[in-house]
Parts: structure tokens; C-alpha cells; sequence
């Protein structure tokens, strides 16, 4: 089988370890579910290691080399971390697919959060069904904000619509009379982030926006409609889509000699995923939001997380260079899974995995900005309470006014 298609975190762990079931043995304080023995915690995840999306395998290759460090380590609780990584291609039939063979043959005990709002979309029902955890997806649609219909997924992302409502707010603040043109990708992501800009714009938001386009992520080009956005008499640009898109059109933007105030959604921000592509010079002037620690801005660079992350790349997944920020959300949600599998002690069933994941209170990633709130419930799962928007420079991203708060209703 190739290593694309079927990757773990680590290898040779015998198969001689029994799975302990749910009942206590009476000799010992342990509490298993499937998955879990003396010496091992199964999990699954899917990534896009091919495909239209398979820049973002970046994400599942940094969840893989996180447990990989960890295990160097001694493990969590004595327990080596067993992360079985499948690639599905970014496409809902292939993630299903392969999620299925990860909760039915290879019998894990939770999945480690996904990346993407149509991956976790194809699995939502499925998982929940099987009660089996997806931990910490990392998309921010609504949609995986349902304790009460869905308890086992648990997003751990800003909430798209509140992202692109801070967007709207500012725009309204900087260019109360711009002509807006808008392009999404036409998914769920795409579709919410526009619902949250038109929020964020209020009533002034239909005669505001004079462009509106939508694209397919199988699209090879968005040339035309960037051309065609100009056209319209725009003098603010919206692209709420993928990094490739966002790359191509800030290039075409620039060939166009055209200078709107340029807005691009989080997922588009990464310095060398996205701005190194399309040149940096024109990406200038960028606006976005942020809460995770830029690894190249000259103000982190004595920060110890930072230090800690460029050690963890060297070591561990030396094929990624620091400025492609894609690794860190990876690197993020699998510091998140360690912390919860640690306080689980040795209650390892799916129903305290969820109450762990479900209570969290001051906890944070190593690489969120200062400031950034983190905390959730078993009844609201949003874990992200604020973010910073902030301008390109030409060499990192600056932060602009005060932090956006998300629990703000007009957000």
C-alpha cells in the first residue's frame, strides 16, 4: 500500500496488547474503549494528500509528525499515539470511504480533527451515529457547532460567519461608499463566509456590493472572473475561497493594474502557501484575520512556542519551510488532542474524551496569538472567541486596532 494512501505515526506496535472493553477490571483503575490498551491510542484521521487540495496534506503530514514527537517522548501517559492517516482526496465520497475503513477495520478510538469544511461535512452524520469523536475538526462552518443534534463532532476553529462579519464592520469603517465585488467558492465555506460579510454590512450590504461570483474548487483558473470584478467598478475585493485561487487572482489583480482594498479570508493568509506564490510585492496591502503566531514575523522570534516550532519542523518535518503556514493549524489540533488524552488519565472511553473536549477553560494552542480567548461548553462547542485583523506589509502580517470580538451579537 503506498504511502500516500495509508500513512501512521508510528510503527511495530504488536498486536499482542488485548483492547480492555468497557467495564472496569477490578485489579486496576482503567476504563477503555475500542482503540485504547496498556500501551497504545489508536486514532484516525483523513487528509488531502491528493487532488485538487492536496496543498493542505500539508496539515495531516504536521498531525503525524506532532505524535511523532510525542511519542519520542515517552508517549501520553505511558501510552504510544498510533495516528493512521488516510488520504482522501478532499472529495466527500473518497473521506467517507475512508473514514468508514478507519472506525470498522482498523478500529479506532477517536478521530483526530480533519481539515476542511466538505471532508467533515461527508463524516458528520456518520461519526455521530457511530459515536465516535472527531476532535477538534478544523473548519469554522456552523454547521459543526450542534451539541444537541451532533455531540461527537467538536469543531475547535473560528466560526466562518463571525470571521467575514469583521470584514463587513471594517469595510463599512474604511470605505463606507466602496463598491464591493465579492468571490466565493461555492461551498459551505464559500457560502458562509458570504452570509457572514453581507451580516457584517447590514442593510447597506445590497447596494454595496456591485460584483458577485462563484467558482468550483475543480476550476483550473479564476483569471476571468477577477477580470471581471474590476470591470464591474469595484473598489474593494472579497475572495472567500482556497489558497491556489487566492494566489492566482492577487497575481491577476496585480497584472490588471488593479489596487481595491483586497480582503482574503483566513484559510489564504499563509505567507508561503498562498502570498510567496502569488509575489509577495503584490500582495501588499493585503487585509485578513489572524489569531495563530506568524513564525517569521521578527516580533516572535524570541518567543519560545516559536523557537519550539522551528525545532519540532527541523526534526520532525524538515520538507516544510517555516513561512508555509499550513503546518500550524496541523501542529495546533494535535497539541489540543495530546492535552485532552492526558486529563482523560486512564479513562480512555469516547464518553470522557468528549467531556474533556467539551469543558475546555483558558486553554491554548502554542502558536495563538496573546490574547486570543479559548474556552467551550458541552452546550456552544465554539471555542474561538476573538481574533486580529491585520494588513501585509510586503514581509509580514501587522495587526490593525484592537481584537474583534466574536461573541459580539453584531458578529
Amino acid at each position: 500500500m503506498s504511502l500516500i494512501s495509508r500513512r501512521s505515526a508510528i510503527a511495530g506496535i504488536g498486536a499482542a496488547s488485548l483492547t480492555i472493553g468497557r467495564s472496569k477490571r477490578a485489579f486496576a483503575a482503567k476504563n477503555y474503549d475500542i482503540g485504547v490498551t496498556d500501551t497504545e491510542i489508536k486514532l484516525g484521521t483523513t487528509s488531502p494528500y491528493s487532488g485538487p487540495a492536496s496543498g493542505f496534506g500539508v496539515y495531516g503530514q504536521a498531525q503525524m509528525a506532532y505524535f511523532n514527537m510525542v511519542n519520542d517522548r515517552g508517549g501520553i501517559n505511558g501510552r504510544k499515539v498510533n495516528l493512521i492517516s488516510l488520504d482522501n482526496a478532499y472529495t466527500p465520497p473518497k473521506t467517507l470511504e475512508q473514514t468508514r475503513k478507519l472506525v470498522e477495520s482498523d478500529e479506532v478510538f477517536a478521530i483526530a480533527g480533519m481539515l476542511g469544511t466538505s471532508p467533515n461535512s461527508a463524516t458528520q452524520k456518520y461519526l455521530n451515529g457511530k459515536k465516535v469523536p472527531n476532535l477538534f475538526l478544523t473548519s469554522g462552518a456552523e454547521r459543526f457547532n450542534d451539541p444537541k443534534e451532533y455531540p461527537w463532532i467538536i469543531p475547535f476553529y473560528p466560526i466562518y460567519v463571525a470571521q467575514s462579519a469583521a470584514f463587513g464592520k471594517f469595510i463599512l469603517k474604511e470605505k463606507p461608499n466602496a463598491k464591493i465585488a465579492v468571490q466565493y467558492l461555492n461551498d459551505d465555506l464559500g457560502k458562509d463566509f458570504l452570509r457572514g460579510l453581507k451580516k457584517g454590512l447590514g442593510d447597506r450590504g445590497t447596494a454595496m456590493i456591485v460584483k458577485e461570483v462563484s467558482h468550483e474548487l475543480s476550476e483550473p483558473s479564476v483569471d476571468n472572473q477577477v477580470a471581471d470584478c474590476k470591470a464591474a467598478g469595484a473598489d474593494v475585493f472579497v475572495q472567500l475561497t482556497a489558497s491556489k485561487f487566492a494566489a492566482q487572482s492577487i497575481r491577476k489583480a496585480a497584472a490588471l493594474d488593479w489596487h481595491p482594498l483586497y480582503i482574503v479570508n483566513s484559510n489564504c493568509s499563509s505567507i508561503g502557501g498562498t502570498l510567496a506564490p502569488a509575489g509577495l510585492d503584490n500582495a501588499k496591502g493585503l487585509v485578513s484575520a489572524w489569531w495563530e503566531v506568524g513564525p517569521t514575523d521578527p516580533a516572535e522570534q524570541n518567543n519560545p512556542a516559536v523557537k519550539a516550532y522551528a525545532e519540532f519542523l527541523k526534526k520532525y518535518l524538515s520538507a516544510i519551510q517555516i513561512d508555509d503556514n499550513t503546518a500550524i493549524p496541523g501542529y495546533n489540533n494535535a497539541y489540543m488532542i495530546e492535552q485532552v488524552l492526558k486529563r482523560c488519565g486512564d479513562d480512555l472511553t469516547r464518553e470522557n474524551l468528549l467531556k474533556h473536549a467539551t469543558s475546555l477553560k483558558d486553554e491554548k494552542p502554542p502558536l495563538y496569538l496573546g490574547g486570543i480567548k479559548v474556552h467551550n461548553s458541552s452546550t456552544d462547542y465554539r471555542a474561538v472567541h476573538n481574533l486580529q485583523l491585520s494588513r501585509f506589509d510586503g514581509m509580514r502580517w501587522v495587526a490593525m486596532g484592537d481584537m474583534t470580538d466574536l461573541d459580539d451579537p453584531a458578529t
